[in-house]
């Protein structure tokens, strides 16, 4: 496997682990998301990280679109005429 191909492989992951993280900010509040995420509160709360699963998305296409740039086709190297 090229080096390309597996960062390409590495980011589309990360981008996939970005997108859940933000779905689980809006979703879910900050009593009930997990204990090592940043903004967990130990006391009941209806309070949503709204800002933060944004975030997270964001990043997580971002990484996509790292991927996609990294797999797409290169041009070929034309030689001078002559």
């Amino acid at each position: 496997m090229r080096n390309d191909r597996l960062l390409a492989a590495l980011a589309a992951l990360l981008g996939l682990v970005l997108i859940a993280i933000g779905v689980t900010y809006i979703a879910l509040t900050e009593h009930d998301i997990p204990s090592f995420f940043p903004g967990h509160v130990s006391h009941a709360s209806g309070h949503h990280h709204v800002k933060h699963g944004i975030a997270a998305i964001f990043l997580g296409l971002a990484c996509f679109a790292f991927a996609w740039f990294r797999t797409g086709p290169r041009q070929a190297r034309v030689a001078p005429p002559g």
